[in-house]
């Protein structure tokens, strides 16, 4: 498939836009990318996504109780396919609770 950043180059609104605007729609190509015909994941996907995708985030997360509660359910029902709200939930949930968004925070803004 083609890679994110000639997808995204081809979106014209975002050739003026923000970096929030194209994490975004980078999130929303990568999720689209790995979607069934009908827009969404299955459980066993999007695990696998998150695991490759996201794999900074999600690092020495595994003995943390949020953690293993998002992943089993995950694993619980395999036929109930994900959709993308509810990806980007999962995104969102991840990230409050990673040790990666401490050190994001840390990062100062030298001019």
């Amino acid at each position: 498939s083609k890679p994110i950043a000639k997808q995204l180059a081809s979106i014209k609104a975002l050739g003026q836009g923000s970096e929030l605007e194209k994490a975004f729609a980078t999130m929303a190509l990568v999720y689209n990318n790995n979607a069934d015909p009908e827009g969404k994941l299955s459980r066993a996907e999007t695990k696998s996504l998150l695991q490759t995708q996201f794999w900074h985030f999600i690092q020495g997360q595994e003995n943390k109780p949020k953690y293993q509660e998002i992943i089993s359910d995950l694993d619980e029902e395999p036929e109930n396919k994900i959709d993308f709200e509810d990806f980007m939930m999962t995104l969102v949930m991840l990230t409050l609770m990673s040790d990666l968004l401490q050190e994001i925070k840390s990062v100062k803004n030298t001019k």
